[in-house]
Order: structure tokens, then sequence, then C-alpha cells
């Protein structure tokens, strides 16, 4: 959980609170006291701000358990703007000038915090195994230090995620084989150098258990032919508001013409949302029938994870629905948004009764007690 909504949506869910660990970088107060109260098992903490945050929220009576997240100075994953594990951004405690063990010291030397371990995420779609391993061998060398140090053994150590699947065919993705035989190695390896015990390892897999589950289907409202001859626009009802990774990191996706059959030839095609922006392509290099038209559907697999969570009020064109769909049923599990919806939002026309309710308390409602 990454937000007071995510953890109050899980919660909500009926999730055990236990086994949900709350992340996020700039956690304010509040969501800290409700992650508490509601009796999260892990709070991976991000700054001393939190550090002394959770001092004050905690008793003996109701202790948290954190994890420290270390930046492990590992560059990973596709794109910059998704490349934690490197210093230079703003998550977690470098470990190269020794801020994280300033964390885990401060953190030991609360009564009431229980330091289960240390976190680390490198990044998104990464693709190989490496930089794990590189990972090992730091957060390792950290646990070491603090049982140097401290005295004090920490049973758990959380790799994070950014397993990449694949979007496109023959796309590289990450083999979770390979992935899980050579982790438990390097950790054992890496744990006997030190002489420390195995501690219990854990990873945040996500994106590669949702992504290559959903599908974003669209409905085509115009086919353009520019000027120079070039490939069609193919303009659809979506676009960068409820899937903004093509324009923020370049992410590419392939698509395919659904519900009718077409016997025409393939060509390119340029596949763009709705949007006022130049910007909002989804797939710049789709292949698709030269009969292509209003109407028609085409359906972007791989959007189970990042795209409708990602998604905006961007021109107030409504979010999606979600529909799940199992042995050729279907579902929907959430509504497509509406101008109803919108509009409640907005006091100016609704009136202030409506937004009453204390900001800070709507976080988790009912859910956290």
């Amino acid at each position: 959980m990454c937000s007071g909504n995510e953890l109050g949506l899980a919660l909500a869910a009926g999730f055990p609170a236990a086994r949900i660990a709350m992340h996020g970088n700039a956690k304010s107060e509040a969501e800290l006291s409700a992650a508490v109260r509601s009796g999260v098992g892990r709070i991976v903490v991000d700054s001393f701000t939190e550090i002394a945050h959770l001092v004050a929220l905690t008793t003996a009576e109701r202790p948290q358990g954190v994890l420290v997240r270390v930046v492990p100075g590992i560059a990973a994953g596709h794109h910059a703007a998704v490349r934690t594990g490197v210093d230079d951004q703003q998550f977690g405690f470098p470990l190269t000038n020794g801020t994280a063990a300033d964390a885990v010291a401060r953190v030991l030397a609360q009564p009431h915090l229980r330091l289960a371990g240390l976190h680390c995420h490198l990044g998104s779609q990464i693709t190989e195994v490496e930089p794990f391993l590189s990972a090992i061998d730091r957060l390792v060398g950290l646990l070491a230090l603090v049982h140097d140090r401290h005295g004090v053994t920490l049973p758990e150590l959380d790799l994070g995620g950014g397993h990449a699947i694949c979007y496109r065919p023959g796309e590289p993705g990450l083999d979770l084989t390979d992935f899980a035989v050579r982790v438990r190695a390097r950790l054992a390896a890496a744990c006997a150098a030190h002489r420390l015990p195995v501690p219990r390892l854990a990873v945040e897999p996500g994106r590669a258990i949702v992504g290559p589950a959903g599908v974003a289907v669209y409905r085509v409202l115009a086919v353009k032919h520019p000027a120079d001859g070039g490939a069609p626009f193919v303009a659809v009802d979506g676009g960068m508001s409820d899937n903004p990774r093509p324009a923020l990191y370049g992410a590419r996706y392939t698509a395919r013409l659904v519900g009718r059959r077409s016997t025409e030839p393939l060509a390119p095609a340029r596949i763009v949302g709705r949007h006022c922006e130049a910007g909002d392509v989804l797939v710049p290099d789709a292949v698709l029938p030269v009969d292509v038209r209003p109407g028609d559907l085409l359906a972007v697999p791989a959007a189970g994870a990042y795209q409708l969570s990602m998604s905006s009020g961007y021109n107030m064109v409504g979010r999606p629905a979600l529909v799940g769909v199992r042995d050729g049923a279907e579902q929907v599990l959430v509504r497509r948004e509406t101008l109803d919806d919108i509009l409640r939002r907005d006091l100016a026309l609704v009136g202030p009764a409506a937004g009453s309710q204390d900001e800070e308390a709507a976080y988790f409602g009912h859910c956290v007690k």
C-alpha cells in the first residue's frame, strides 16, 4: 500500500491488516496513524520524519513492526523515472553515506518500534537477475553491520518488486524460476560469508501477477490520414487519462482488432488518444487491418498494472469501467465514472454540505477502528 486510500480500500475488501506493508516516501501523520491503528504488519519507514511520527503514535500496548527502506545505489529498470535504487532520488535511506545505518540505529533506540528487517526497491521492468544479486550483497553487508554494532540479528529482508513482464511479442520478461534459484543461493552464500542466519526473504511481484491478467478495450472514434501519406491516426475513446505510461516513460504496447473479423491486409497505424496533447499516443507502431473504422474495438493486452491505477481526470474524461471475465461470464467490478461523479466533488455546484467531512478522517472511513 502506497497511500492511505489504498490501505483503506484493502481493509474495506477484508484483506488481513497483519499481512499489509505500508509503503510511500511521503506518508502523512494521518496515514501513519491509521496504519498503526489498523494493525498493519509492517510500515516501511522512508524518512527520519516518519520515524519521529511513529515514535509519537506507538505505545507499549500498540507497538509497530517496521522495515527500513535502504537505497543500495544500484541502477535498474527500463527508464530513469522508475529507477528507485540509485542514490539521487527521493526514496529511502542511502546506504553509501551511512544514512541507512543511522536510520536503523534510530529505530532500534525506540522501545515501541519493532525493527523486523530491511527493505529495498530497485526500479520497474527489470529483466535481469543481476541487480537483485548486487542488492543482496549490499543489504547483507548492512545486516552484518547491524549485528556487529548493535548485537541485533534482523530476521527479514524484502527485495521489493520491479519484475518485468512482456508487453509486446518477443520482449524479455524476468525469468522467475531463474530469479528464485539465484536469489536464494546468493542470499545463503552472502549470509554464510558474514556468519549470519538466512533471513526470511520477501518479494513484491505486483505487476508480474496482475499485469498480464488485464486487457484494455478501446472503441475507435475516428481514423485520419495525414497529408504526408504516413501511417493513419486511429483515435480511440481513451488515452493518457487511462494509460499515461506511453507519455511518461515511452512504454510500448501492441493492439489487436477484436469484435469482428477482417480479411483485409495489415498495415502500420498510430493509435492515439482523445486528449488535447500531441503526446497522447498509445501505440505509435501498431499494425491493424487497413479497413479499421469508427466503432471498431481494439484490445491492448498486459493492461492489468499501472494503467487504471494511474488514471486521471484529464479533460474530465471519465475513468473506464473494470470488468471481470471468467469462463465466458462477465461482471462489472468498478463502474465507469460519470459526469454525476465529477459534479458531486465540485462544491461550487453542489454546495459545501456535500464536502463537509473532515478530509483526513475520510481517508479510511469506517474501515479503521
